[in-house]
């Protein structure tokens, strides 16, 4: 796992374009701490900050082609490099490196393009070509590392993290009004938008080619769920053999690694399995890792030390209470790169720490398994506000929505009345493409009643709602509810949110590598082509994990409730003593600076929340999303650092004969 950066059509000297690219590769330093390497030629400069994974000795980059026509900057890791690597031998290819990155530039270089779908991995990558002077950009299909562009002045800049991009000399840092407005309806903005205007990302599943100034992006893959004539047709045993299968090979390839590799362990089903799985296949010592929760309303300490001691795990855990939720905060934001709506990162931030601290940099992780298998409750919701949908004037139909959410004291309290409320929003409109998340959307959106007037007259006629329904409607003709509601899920929630501020920024800040066996392209594609019972068959969900984990799990891991990965909010943030930022943040003069609350609306919250007694879930996400923006705001707009020069790294230049040109 890597960070990689870079620079097209710079205009400027080779030593200016060094220091630069310097500058760049120092800002994300810790996604690779175990070397640094640049390619300068005039005109442009790439690098790339290594954390040593596979080819511990020999796989330093940039690396080129045997003709060094070909350099490759690369984020990420191709799993089944190894049979890869022997097709192409016996294609005549010649390897100096044992390395995935050298096989991702002779698959590119052999079958340009269409090599994409032979990669079995998570990716992001750049590979100049000197010789044509254009640049072959690509990203993984699920979107699981990151890679982000904009163009200053003719300029194509490129980088694994947006600070990265804010090092280049004319990039602007500005928020864009739409990507505001989306974050607080979908929780993330829509791809290629990012919190930042002129800042782009390429999408998952899609590569580019930088030719003349012009960037050109196409799709590669996409996820698509089956209809009913391409479902598929065996059995529950036949799926089942299909699914063991793909999981157990998705692990055995996930676990490919020159250093250790370990696991996390929340003590619910998915985890619990790919431990299960880890121990088959590498039957070794297995360290894993936990994070509990001071708060027992959050804490499944219970379930994780009891799948550790069911395998035998070299297990380690730490505790997270709210105080140290405050304290991480803004390390998170300042990883996240933007607005939040939970905490829930913060955890995961102390828990990758903890694995750094112990000399670990890879672990396999559980995510994934919920949006394939139709794990979460928002696919039961859907399913029963359908089912209420049918009756609306029924008074026992919504009351089966309480069952959904007991850790939520607002609904599993709430009068049929209120459930009807909450729960009614747009309950008819069961034809809409968006049908399953229209209510979560609509509950977000209600945060936008803190923007200024000024912004929210700027955002009147933007509805980022019906643009993505409309979008989505051809896609998701003649498939199935569920298959609605799960790719929506994959495509927004999991990419945006899940797999980036939760997963790979919170790991990378310590230099930690994520592994996610569930999301390997194979099994999503077979999960996406099964019928839903399979899946999903009253409020019973993960059919199959549960079935092919029967007999390897505690009969309570595989039986318990499903219990959502949530962290405090409210007590952290404007408990006993508010933390001194959070005052200051959140101040009258504060709000007004960045231009994007209103103050007296943001007062009000704050003294809505400190005498409820319990807190609402929208007013606890609204004070994050508020916090967590002026966070942002503070971090990269207003006050964004230069670095240190006495820290800055001096990269070590592969590509020594264009850099005595200048």
């Amino acid at each position: 796992m890597c960070g990689i950066a870079g620079f097209i059509n710079y205009r400027k000297s080779l030593a200016e374009a060094e220091s630069i690219l310097n500058l760049m590769m120092t800002r994300i330093h810790h996604r690779g701490p175990d070397d640094c390497g640049l390619y300068l030629e005039p005109g442009m400069g790439m690098g790339n900050v290594r954390l040593s994974i596979i080819d511990l000795a020999g796989g330093d980059q940039p690396l080129s082609n045997e003709d060094g026509s070909l350099w490759i900057v690369y984020n990420g890791e191709v799993f089944n490099y190894i049979e890869l690597r022997e097709d192409l031998i016996k294609k005549g290819h010649r390897f100096k490196t044992q390395s995935d990155t050298e096989v991702i530039l002779h698959m590119y270089e052999e079958y340009g393009t269409d090599g994409l779908q032979y990669l079995n991995g998570q990716f992001a990558f750049a590979i100049w070509n000197n010789i044509k002077k254009e640049c072959f950009f690509a990203r993984d299909r699920a979107g699981i590392r990151p890679l982000f562009y904009s163009e200053v002045n003719g300029t194509l800049v490129f980088g694994s993290e947006i600070k990265s991009l804010f090092e280049f000399p004319g990039i602007k840092r500005h928020f864009s009004p739409e990507a505001l407005k989306e974050t607080f309806t979908f929780w993330t903005t829509l791809t290629p938008r990012t919190l930042f205007d002129g800042v782009y990302e390429l999408p998952p599943g899609h590569y580019a080619h930088y030719i003349n100034g012009r960037l050109e992006i196409k799709k590669f893959w996409s996820l698509r769920y089956a209809t009913t004539s391409t479902r598929f047709n065996g059995n529950a045993a036949d799926a089942l053999d299909q699914f063991r299968y793909l999981l157990s090979d998705s692990v055995a390839l996930r676990l490919r690694s020159d250093v250790p590799v370990a696991a996390y362990l929340s003590g619910g089903l998915d985890s619990s399995a790919t431990t299960a799985l880890i121990r088959k296949v590498a039957p070794a010592h297995l360290n894993t890792f936990s994070i509990g929760f001071a708060d027992n309303v959050f804490d499944e300490t219970k379930y994780q030390n009891e799948v550790s001691q069911y395998f035998q795990t070299n297990h380690k855990s730490i505790i997270c209470s709210a105080n140290n939720i405050a304290e991480w905060f803004p390390k998170v934001i300042w990883h996240s790169e933007i607005p939040l709506l939970r905490t829930s990162p913060a955890p995961m931030l102390g828990l990758s720490k903890l694995v750094h601290d112990n000399g670990i940099k890879v672990v396999i992780t559980g995510e994934g398994a919920d949006e394939a298998l139709a794990g979460y409750n928002i696919f039961k919701e859907t399913l029963i506000r359908q089912f209420w949908a049918r009756q609306p004037k029924s008074k026992i139909r919504p009351m089966l929505l309480k069952k959904l959410y007991p850790y939520l004291p607002n609904i599993s309290h709430a009068s049929q009345g209120m459930l009807r409320m909450f729960f009614g929003y747009q309950l008819k409109e069961t034809d809409s493409p968006v049908y399953s998340h229209m209510l979560r959307w609509h509950n977000t959106s209600n945060i936008q009643k803190h923007f200024t007037t000024e912004l929210n007259d700027y955002l009147e006629d933007y509805d980022p709602v019906f643009e993505y329904a409309e979008m989505l409607r051809p896609e998701v003709e003649g498939i199935s509810s569920l298959a609605k509601a799960q790719l929506i899920e994959t495509n927004i929630f999991m990419s945006g949110y899940l797999l980036s501020s939760q997963g790979d920024r919170m790991a990378m800040a310590n230099s930690v590598e994520g592994r996610y066996p569930f999301l390997d392209y194979r099994l999503l594609e077979f999960a996406a082509s099964l019928p839903d019972e399979f899946k999903l068959k009253g409020m019973n969900e993960k059919i199959l994990l549960k079935e092919l984990m029967r007999d390897e799990l505690p009969k309570s891991v595989i039986n318990r409730p499903k219990q959502a990965y949530r962290a405090p909010i409210h007590d952290a943030f404007l408990g006993s003593k508010m933390p001194d930022y959070v005052c200051d943040l959140l101040s009258a003069d504060r709000i007004k600076e960045s231009e994007v609350f209103n103050p007296e609306s943001v007062n009000n919250l704050i003294q809505k929340i400190k005498t409820a007694q319990i807190p609402s879930e929208v007013d606890n996400m609204a004070l994050v999303g508020i916090l967590s923006t002026q966070l942002l705001f503070n971090q990269f707009v207003k006050d964004f650092k230069p670095l240190n020069e006495q820290r800055i790294l001096k990269g070590h230049v592969r590509n020594k004969i264009s850099l005595n040109q200048k």
